[in-house]
C-alpha cells in the first residue's frame, strides 16, 4: 500500500519559542519529514522566534542537532538535511516587549499563508495576539497554533478564550492536542463510520462498557512544576482522555467536517454527568526498585497530587444510558501503553453449557505502541475433547498491514502541523468545546480540593492502587492488563 502525498500551499510558520523543547522534540523533526516527503513545497520558510540571542546560523544548527537526534536514521540524509535547514531562519524577539517585531513584520511574505505556532507558555498568547496585530503580521487568513495547557480551570480558559477572540476569529485558532493526530484516532473514525458491520453495534443495547487506558512507566522528571500544579487530572483526563472518550461515544457527523465532528463531540461533553466521589480513585507513585517517590521527584514531602486517576463516568443520552466509560491514566506504571477497549456483552443465550473461558468479544483501538486496531473473539479450540472455547485476535498491526509504512508513520505533529498549512480544523479543539470540558472537570477538581485528602499510594511498576481495582470489581468487572503489545 503507497500513501499518497499532497503537497500543500507555501507558507511561512514562525515558531514563538523556536529554541524550546517542543520545537526541538517535535516541530523541526516533523518539518523535516514532511519536507523529505515532498509535502512542503520549497518556497515555504520557518522563521524561529524566541529570547535567546542566537545567531541564525546558531539557529539552524540548533534544528539540525534536533533532527538528528530525533529523526530515524534512515531519513537523515545528509544532502537533504542541507536543502531544509537553508528553509529556516531567526528572529530574537521579546514577547512582550517591542524588540524583534518589525524585523519579523519585513520577513513575513504576501501571497503565502501565515501560521504562526505559539510553543510558548499560555500567559504570552496574549501578549504575542496583539503585537502580531499592532505590527500587521496577521491578517484575517492567517492562522495560529496554541499548546496545552488551555487554561487552568474554566474561568482561566475563558479569560484565554476571550484574549485570544480579540484579535483573531474562531476560524483562525488551532489548539493542539497531538493525540488527535496519532493515525490509530483517526482511523478510530474510519472503523466507526466506514464500516456498517459496527455502527449498529455501537451503543447500551451491545456494549457492556469502555474502558480507556494511557499508562506510562517514566515519572515526572523534567516537569516536576508544572506537574504538581496540573496532576493526572489536568495534565492528561481534561484533554487528551476527553478527547478519546468523544471520538469513541459521539453520533456520526452529518459530514466528516471540522464545525460537523467538533459539533458531535461538544454533545458528548455537556451530556456527561457529574463524577461522584465513588466514581472516583486518585493515586500517587512511592519509591521502589532504585525508583525515586514523586514526593523525592518533587522536593515537596506534603504533596497531594496525584500521579494516577481513574473515573468511572457515564453519558447521559439516547445512545450510551447505562453503559460505563472506565478512564485510568497514570506514571511509573507497568508498561507504556495507550488504548481504547469497547467491551461487548455476552451473547443472550449460550449454547456451549459445557463449555469454559468464555470471554467477551473487545474491540481494541491500541494508540500506543505498535499502533493497530485489534478485534478479540471466540473460537474452539483446535483438537478433540469436547467443545472448548478460546479467545483469539483478529489483529491488524499498522506495522505488519502496512509493510514499511506502517513502521514509520507520520508523527502525529507532522499531520496536525500540515492540517494547520490547509486551514483544516477537524483535529483540532474549539474554544466551547475546551470550556465545556472545564465545565465538567471544575466540579471533580473542587470536590478533591474540598476533601483534602491524600492520594492512594502505588508501588512503581504496578497497574495503580488497589483501590482502583475495587472501582471495577464492584461493578463485576475488570481492567485489561496493561501491556506494551
Amino acid at each position: 500500500m503507497v500513501s499518497r502525498i499532497i503537497p500543500v500551499d507555501p507558507f511561512d510558520l514562525v515558531v514563538f519559542g523556536g529554541t524550546g523543547d517542543l520545537a526541538r522534540r517535535k516541530i523541526f523533526p516533523s518539518l523535516y519529514r514532511r519536507f523529505l516527503d515532498g509535502q512542503m513545497p520549497q518556497e515555504s520558510r520557518v522563521i524561529g522566534a524566541a529570547r535567546s540571542s542566537m545567531t541564525e546560523e546558531e539557529f539552524r544548527v540548533f534544528a539540525r542537532d534536533a533532527v538528528l537526534e530525533f529523526v530515524n536514521g534512515a531519513k537523515n540524509n545528509t544532502e537533504a538535511l542541507d536543502r531544509f535547514i537553508a528553509h529556516l531562519s531567526y528572529v530574537p524577539i521579546d514577547a512582550t516587549g517591542e524588540e524583534g517585531w518589525k524585523e519579523l513584520a519585513a520577513r513575513i511574505r504576501p501571497g503565502v499563508v501565515h501560521a504562526f505556532y505559539f510553543s510558548v507558555a499560555p500567559s504570552l498568547f496574549g501578549a504575542l495576539a496583539e503585537r502580531l496585530h499592532n505590527y500587521g503580521i496577521a491578517d484575517r487568513d492567517s492562522r495560529i497554533v496554541v499548546e496545552k495547557p488551555f487554561g487552568h480551570d474554566l474561568s482561566t480558559a475563558r479569560a484565554l478564550n476571550a484574549v485570544l477572540a480579540r484579535h483573531f476569529d474562531e476560524s483562525q485558532i488551532y489548539r493542539i492536542d497531538h493525540y488527535l493526530g496519532k493515525e490509530t484516532v483517526q482511523n478510530l473514525m474510519a472503523v466507526r463510520f466506514a464500516n456498517i458491520l459496527f455502527e449498529p453495534l455501537w451503543n447500551a443495547q451491545y456494549v457492556d462498557h469502555v474502558q480507556i487506558t494511557v499508562a506510562e512507566t517514566v515519572g515526572v522528571a523534567g516537569r516536576a512544576g508544572y506537574y504538581d500544579d496540573a496532576g493526572a487530572m489536568r495534565d492528561m483526563v481534561q484533554n487528551h482522555m476527553m478527547q478519546l472518550l468523544c471520538l469513541i461515544a459521539m453520533e456520526p457527523p452529518y459530514h466528516f467536517d471540522p464545525d460537523a465532528v467538533r459539533d458531535e463531540k461538544l454533545k458528548v461533553i455537556r451530556a456527561l454527568d457529574p463524577v461522584g466521589s465513588d466514581d472516583m480513585v486518585r493515586g500517587q507513585y512511592t519509591s521502589g526498585g532504585g525508583m525515586a517517590s514523586y514526593l523525592q521527584d518533587i522536593q515537596a514531602p506534603s504533596s497531594r497530587t496525584e500521579t494516577f486517576i481513574a473515573l468511572r463516568c457515564r453519558i447521559s443520552n439516547w445512545r450510551w444510558k447505562g453503559t460505563p466509560f472506565y478512564l485510568r491514566t497514570g506514571k511509573r506504571l507497568r508498561a507504556r501503553t495507550s488504548e481504547i477497549a469497547v467491551v461487548f456483552k455476552e451473547p443472550p443465550h449460550s449454547l456451549f453449557d459445557e463449555a469454559e473461558g468464555w470471554r467477551a468479544n473487545t474491540l481494541v483501538i491500541r494508540l500506543q505502541p505498535n499502533e493497530g486496531i485489534t478485534l478479540e473473539v471466540m473460537i474452539k479450540e483446535p483438537g478433540p475433547g469436547g467443545m472448548r472455547l478460546v479467545q483469539v485476535p483478529l489483529d491488524m498491526s499498522f506495522a505488519e498491514a502496512l509493510g514499511e509504512e506502517g513502521t514509520d508513520m507520520p508523527d502525529a505533529y507532522e499531520r496536525l502541523i500540515m492540517d494547520v498549512i490547509r486551514g483544516n480544523q477537524t483535529l483540532f479543539m474549539r474554544g466551547d468545546e475546551v470550556e465545556a470540558a472545564w465545565a465538567w472537570a471544575d466540579p471533580v477538581l473542587a470536590a478533591v480540593e474540598g476533601r483534602g485528602d491524600r492520594p492512594n499510594l502505588y508501588d512503581p511498576g504496578s497497574t495503580g492502587p488497589e483501590e482502583a481495582l475495587m472501582l471495577m470489581h464492584r461493578d463485576g468487572r475488570r481492567w485489561r492488563e496493561m501491556r506494551t503489545g
